[in-house]
């Protein structure tokens, strides 16, 4: 059965991706024969060659294990090194293809299946262009990019892949000659050689600020330009015959947030000095882009001013300008003589240096400042009948600075409840602070700091962890109050409900939020308009995936109502991770299975480590991932969408409770058996994990070692090491089966987006799960009666998904994940073989120091390796 669909997967890869992948494969087995001769690649020849043939059925996973158990440790970390990197490559090679999927998808003749002109124009077309205009009018993505410590890569090993991706773009592209294709090769190969000798492991321990440089990557690298091509294109869909010769219909519905230096939950690195840092590293970053923009395009506006006149709003402006900076704007004239525009969009570029550099005598005080210049330029070409100067590469200048401001994303502040209430106690007692009351009251000082510096929008919103009542929220405003008595920073606190019992009472918590005087502030400030966060990971952590799904549905259901009651302006913030086990999978298709009018032409997630890089690392996957959102954004605050998702909560709803009632039983019973937790720390490498030092971020909140105390993200990605993948689907088998009414869960599954969205996401975590390595892992903890419960959950689950799907096998109806997963399953396999030793070694216990730290590094170069074979950590 494996070998049949492993053929069938085989066959069905699209030939230019199976020749890049073969090419790549070659190119590494060339590397491993240069590197130790023919020795290590016989090796890794052997290894393949029999992971594959034990799915085939001939030969068994004993010999596989026999093999591996005979290797010397550094053969056996080599052998690691070689699937890793194959792994590696094997990803870059399916996003290469990705990207020329969607170049050949985009004919031009139809709207792309899923992108945003697309959405736009069915929705002018079925509702009209006034409602269209105003669902743009509101329409919000806000990605907030968190450093949770799930991307298991160097950044090392990213940039070698981002060479090795160039170089292979270049062997594609049909516009370059032999000479040029045989260099190519020859750079190919070296990247390769590159890649292989470099260390997949981190030596030091990642701190915030090195968090914060990581993920200044996507912005340099891609969302600065993706972002207006966003914009342009549906620009250009709404209205084709005069896009970029008349003044947008597009808005900048984009805004970056980030977590990165600002969240300090549990992580005691993440201080008052580093958030100061982070936001001008952040600054830095998007002044010079905008600096290097404006002075690109002015340079390029050489427009004379007697064909193109100024306008006398741009006649005043250079005045005022020549009359406070006459030394630089008599060079910029002689540089630009007679080309009016071009001067005052040079000196708005030497204004944005200033505002860089801190120059107080030429810097502009904010943004906005900088937008009134780049208007003024553009309202005075438009008069003068230049309106595609004005309305082409200056508008993408403009949605730029709409987009990202001088800050480029807002920070934002978390802080957990409990140190909030401690730090009040303190304070209303008179007692001497201490340290940790010292550091909250210096935050505090540090977003009042923030935002005399960059503006009120670069730091404002303070999210509260494990919010369970009004009195948490009060909290911040009150220690905002201590920390800054004479002028307060301006404070949007965001409760967030995590665990099952907060999100049942949300609705409550937010009845007497509103009563507070500093909300009713904000709520008058900002046209009422609130932010509640809803945690995903915890949730599921604490009851399972099923009963986590429908709370936070319901909890949606509710606070979309409440809203409307108390016409407030809601934004839901969605704290999903990018593993299915902490609310992950699609976006788009997790956007239109939400509650009937919490989207609201409103979106707010989190990004979370690897899904950063995955989402918007490239430009093409970046820009068809932002699309995919605001279509679904569109699509879901339409009447249609939400009736549909209505009638499907009361039509199944009993129905889905008693799913859930079986399957949170089931989930509960499992984790709270006695010594679980012992159990899972020996059958994963939950404790080793942290070796990998993907992050500053300690893996627990506290030293305890309850499960409790366990974060979301580790729990996660210690369960897709072991190939079970549990929190994305333990506890549904039991549901399904309680429910008993096969046609009435096929119903749901086929009319019902919240139901479809749950399955869906449970085939694509059980697809991941390979039962017989899952076997061997789960026999480490000594406990078979644990064991066979998870086993026997799997087994129930499997086969009553593929029921309700009417599917055959798992990800029937979708081929490009299936291929994938079919192909990738031996090559994990060999990985999870050699983890399984270094398991079984250090659970045993090594008295010898040096094997033990052979052992380690073995065990973490294979978690390295999973983690990008499965393409998920946390």
């Amino acid at each position: 059965m494996r070998s049949a669909a492993r053929a069938t997967a085989s066959q069905e890869m699209p030939g230019p991706l199976r020749n890049d992948v073969r090419l790549l494969g070659e190119l590494l087995g060339d590397v491993l024969r240069e590197y130790r001769g023919p020795g290590l690649f016989d090796d890794v020849e052997r290894l393949r060659r029999g992971v594959i043939a034990a799915r085939n059925g001939t030969a068994t996973a004993d010999e596989v294990a026999a093999f591996v158990a005979s290797v010397s440790l550094e053969r056996a970390e080599e052998l690691a090194r070689a699937f890793t990197v194959y792994f590696h490559l094997a990803n870059l090679a399916e996003e290469h293809h990705r990207i020329r999927t969607l170049r050949e998808r985009d004919s031009g003749a139809v709207p792309v299946p899923g992108s945003l002109d697309g959405a736009a124009l069915a929705i002018r077309d079925a509702y009209g262009p006034e409602h269209l205009e105003r669902l743009l009018a509101g329409l919000e993505f806000r990605p907030v990019l968190t450093a949770h410590p799930t991307e298991a890569r160097r950044r090392a090993v990213v940039t070698g892949i981002q060479r090795i991706s160039a170089a292979l773009s270049r062997l594609d592209d049909p516009r370059y000659g032999a000479t040029t294709r045989a260099e190519t090769h020859r750079r190919l190969v070296e990247e390769i050689d590159l890649l292989w000798r470099t260390a997949q492991l981190r030596r030091t321990k990642l701190d915030p600020l090195d968090e914060v440089r990581t993920a200044m990557a996507v912005f340099d690298e891609t969302l600065f330009r993706v972002l207006p091509a966003v914009y342009r294109g549906l620009d250009t869909a709404l209205s084709p015959g005069d896009a970029g010769a008349r003044p947008p219909l597009a808005p900048a519905f984009v805004r970056l947030g980030s977590w990165i230096g600002g969240d300090r939950d549990g992580n005691p690195y993440v201080t008052a000095q580093v958030t100061r840092e982070a936001i001008g590293i952040q600054a830095d970053h998007v002044l010079r882009a905008l600096e290097a923009a404006a002075t690109r395009i002015g340079r390029t506006l050489t427009v004379n001013a007697e064909n193109t006149p100024p306008s006398p709003e741009l006649t005043r402006a250079l005045d005022a300008a020549r009359a406070a900076q006459p030394a630089l704007l008599d060079g910029v004239a002689k540089r630009s003589p007679n080309e009016p525009h071009r001067q005052l969009l040079l000196y708005a570029a030497e204004r944005v240096r200033a505002t860089r550099t801190r120059d107080a005598d030429l810097a502009y005080d904010g943004p906005d400042a900088l937008l009134t210049d780049l208007r003024t330029v553009q309202a005075s070409l438009a008069a003068a009948g230049a309106p595609r100067q004005a309305y082409g590469e200056l508008q993408h200048l403009v949605w730029q600075v709409e987009t990202f401001g001088f800050h480029l994303a807002e920070l934002e502040i978390r802080q957990h409840s409990a140190v909030h209430a401690r730090a009040l106690e303190e304070l209303r007692a008179g007692a001497e602070p201490s340290d940790t009351t010292r550091e909250v009251l210096d935050t505090l000082r540090v977003v009042a700091w923030i935002q005399d510096r960059f503006g009120t929008g670069a730091c404002r919103r303070y999210v509260v962890s494990f919010t369970r009542s009004a009195e948490d929220v009060a909290a911040v405003h009150e220690l905002a109050a201590y920390a800054v008595p004479e002028s307060p920073p301006v404070l949007d606190v965001v409760p967030l409900f995590e665990t099952g019992d907060d999100l049942e009472r949300s609705a409550s918590v937010l009845d007497a939020m509103v009563e507070l005087p500093a909300v009713r502030e904000r709520l008058a400030a900002t046209g009422r308009r609130l932010e509640v966060m809803l945690g995903y990971s915890d949730s599921a952590k604490d009851v399972g995936p099923v009963t986590a799904t429908l709370l936070l549905y319901d909890a949606q259901a509710r606070m979309a109502a409440w809203a409307e009651r108390h016409d407030v302006r809601l934004t839901l913030f969605h704290g999903r991770g990018g593993a299915l086990g902490r609310g992950g999978g699609p976006a788009n298709r997790a956007v239109l299975a939400q509650a009937p009018g919490s989207v609201a032409g409103r979106f707010k997630v989190t990004e979370q480590g690897e899904v950063i890089f995955a989402r918007y690392g490239r430009a093409a996957i970046a820009r068809r991932h932002v699309e995919q959102v605001a279509s679904a954004v569109l699509r879901a605050s339409t009447p249609e969408v939400g009736e549909l998702a209505e009638q499907g909560a009361r039509r199944f709803r009993e129905l889905a409770d008693r799913v859930s009632d079986a399957a949170r039983s089931a989930y509960r019973t499992l984790i709270t058996a006695d010594g679980f937790a012992e159990w899972f720390s020996r059958v994963s490498p939950l404790e080793e994990i942290s070796g990998l030092r993907i992050g500053s971020r300690p893996a627990r909140r506290s030293a305890a070692r309850e499960l409790a105390d366990l974060r979301a993200i580790p729990w996660v990605f210690a369960w897709s090491q072991t190939r079970v993948n549990l929190p994305g689907w333990y506890g549904l088998g039991s549901g399904l089966a309680a429910a008993g009414d096969l046609e009435e869960l096929r119903a749901a599954y086929d009319s019902w987006p919240l139901f479809t969205s749950l399955l869906d996401n449970a085939e694509m975590s059980l697809a991941k799960t390979d039962r017989a390595i899952a076997a061997r892992y789960l026999e480490l903890g000594g406990r078979p009666e644990l064991r066979d419960r998870v086993l026997e959950e799997y087994d129930r689950t499997r086969e009553l998904v593929l029921a309700v799907t009417g599917h055959q096998r798992l990800l029937q109806d979708r081929r490009v994940l299936s291929r994938a997963v079919e192909l990738r399953d031996p090559y994990v396999d060999a990985l999870s073989h050699l983890q399984l030793r270094a398991l079984h070694a250090l659970r045993d216990g090594v008295q010898d120091e040096a094997e033990r730290e052979r052992l380690e590094s073995l065990l973490l170069l294979s978690v390295n390796g999973v983690a990008a074979g499965l393409q998920n950590t946390g």
